[in-house]
């Protein structure tokens, strides 16, 4: 056995596998708690007026995961028989077992993204229905930030909003990551972190954002919009089994993320930038420059073949990631600078041997 496999593992799978912290712990502990069933949890209310106020909207929804509030979000922009205008690869097309179809019976009319994650304005205003009985009903636009660690131009966002406002549709994000994206955002123009979430949170008319990725907490997401659409939310959300009871204690949580780790996200890309830096020049191995957190590596020429063999190597020596469709390695509040030199070791390792 390797000597390293006994050390603590460095789990880079994703950002979603982070233990609460000591002070998110107590801050729980300490949770005042009510029935949020009938509204009287005084953390879960408390938490949803601090990210609607946040992000500059009128209400906010507590939901268990981020795929339940992707799920009320569309199912309450859009009636049977409706379509959304989403992209590819992202969330809540792909990735969420096709909730709004199966539950909602709407339609989604994916499009290929660009190179930088964007859909086409062109493709976009063309995918658009008629108002013609053959057609399901345009209604929405769909867009995520960050898609695949990747921030969307905020210029584009703005454009693409505006064109879907210009049409009749509805705009909702999945910012699963939004404060991720606002740190990049606010990194290149020496703004600030939380203004930038909320200076693209307010080119849509809902957001989703979790609390249980970047920003560290173990359960939860949130959904903003007007207090009109927040009521229809309310009760999807009842509909899809989301009514919890003495949910403070994960509201808790979330707060306290809100509060104490949306800051400390610029150490999770230096991170990113860390690891992509001691993996370069390593032949057979191509790395996207990361964004955000997440970062994407192919195997090229005859190491094409072996990410399942490298993946296995890494797992034995202690680092965990995952290639459900290329190789990826996400920085988190549990990783720091000794653990990603001891990932970039074990990589190169596995080329090197």
């Amino acid at each position: 056995m390797n000597a390293r496999s006994t050390e603590r593992p460095i789990d880079l799978r994703s950002d979603t596998v982070t233990q609460p912290t000591e002070a998110m712990r107590a801050a729980m502990l300490a949770a005042p708690l009510g029935d949020d069933v009938f509204a009287d949890d005084p953390s879960v209310n408390a938490l949803q007026q601090q990210i609607a106020e946040l992000l500059g909207f009128e209400a906010a929804l507590f939901v268990p995961t981020g795929t339940q509030s992707n799920l009320c979000a569309i199912l309450s922009h859009c009636q049977r028989g409706d379509e959304y205008i989403v992209g590819q690869q992202a969330h809540c097309y792909r990735w969420e077992g096709g909730g709004a179809a199966v539950l909602g019976s709407v339609q989604p009319q994916p499009l290929d993204h660009q190179p930088d994650g964007t859909l086409a304005l062109e493709q976009i205003e063309a995918a658009i229905k008629p108002d013609d009985a053959h057609f399901a009903r345009t209604r929405l636009l769909a867009l995520e930030n960050t898609l695949g660690g990747k921030l969307l131009p905020f210029a584009y966002v703005e454009q693409a909003t505006q064109l879907a406002l210009s049409k009749g549709l509805a705009r909702h994000l999945d910012g699963a990551r939004l404060f991720n994206a606002a740190t990049a955002q606010a990194a290149a123009l020496g703004t600030e972190v939380r203004a930038e979430a909320r200076r693209i949170a307010a080119c849509f008319d809902s957001v989703s954002v979790c609390f249980s990725k970047g920003l560290g907490a173990p359960v939860g997401s949130a959904l903003c919009g007007s207090r009109e659409f927040i009521a229809r939310a309310h009760r999807i959300r009842k509909m899809a089994g989301g009514g919890m009871r003495q949910s403070g204690l994960l509201a808790a949580a979330a707060s306290h993320a809100l509060t104490h780790h949306v800051d400390r996200l610029a150490d999770d890309h230096a991170l990113a930038r860390r690891l992509a830096d001691g993996l370069a020049g390593i032949d057979g191995l191509q790395v996207e420059p990361p964004q955000t957190n997440l970062l994407f590596v192919d195997l090229t020429g005859a190491a094409r073949p072996r990410s399942a063999e490298l993946l296995a190597h890494l797992k034995a020596h202690g680092v965990l990631a995952t290639g459900l469709y290329r190789l990826r390695f996400a920085t988190h509040l549990d990783v720091d600078a000794e653990g990603i030199d001891r990932a970039i070791g074990a990589i190169r390792g596995f080329f090197h041997a």
